[in-house]
């Protein structure tokens, strides 16, 4: 089930919830895969949807729930998001990437609502004929995501504390933290 954040209290009291969405994931050969999920991502769906003929390069990067931020151990992630503007802003990154690199295929899907230990948040992968384009895209996407994309991470540590972060909001990080 696709699902997207759309109206519950979150991030700076915010109201939000998460609900299906309306469409499917865009799916098509040489068409990007955008979506935004609850469920976990199926990661060969995402390699399907990039992986050509065309391309001798397949990069696909996972950000997973890791169990130690800046010391602090954590239990899980909570994730919340606008969810036609952030897939809107996705699509517009996409765009971009193909505008700056001579990609194949692109797919980006994010999860929205609880991410345990060792499950994955977002996924993007990229194809291109050559694989410095496709690690220099791929790279670009997940940062300039984190960045633009009204997606918003809660970290849930073990001793019970919680707290929204997002990169732009005031949180130290350690040396050892490379998000």
């Amino acid at each position: 089930m696709w699902g997207v954040e759309v109206g519950g209290l979150g991030l700076a009291g915010k109201a939000h919830a998460l609900v299906p969405s309306p469409q499917p994931p865009i799916s098509n050969p040489h068409s990007p895969m955008i979506d935004i999920t609850s469920e976990p991502i199926d990661t060969a769906a995402v390699l399907a949807q990039v992986a050509t003929h065309e391309a001798g390069a397949v990069v696909l990067f996972l950000g997973t729930t890791r169990e130690f931020t800046a010391g602090r151990q954590t239990a899980a992630l909570d994730y919340e998001c606008y969810g036609d503007m952030a897939r809107e802003q996705l699509t517009r990154l996409e765009a971009e990437a193909r505008s700056r690199w001579p990609l194949v295929g692109c797919a980006i899907v994010h999860r929205v609502g609880r991410v345990n230990l060792g499950e994955a948040s977002v996924a993007v992968a990229v194809s291109t004929a050559h694989r410095q384009a496709a690690f220099e895209a791929g790279k670009w996407l997940i940062d300039t995501l984190k960045q633009v994309v009204p997606i918003w991470k809660k970290e849930n540590w073990a001793d019970g504390d919680s707290k929204w972060v997002h990169p732009g909001m005031d949180v130290p990080l350690h040396d050892t933290d490379t998000r």
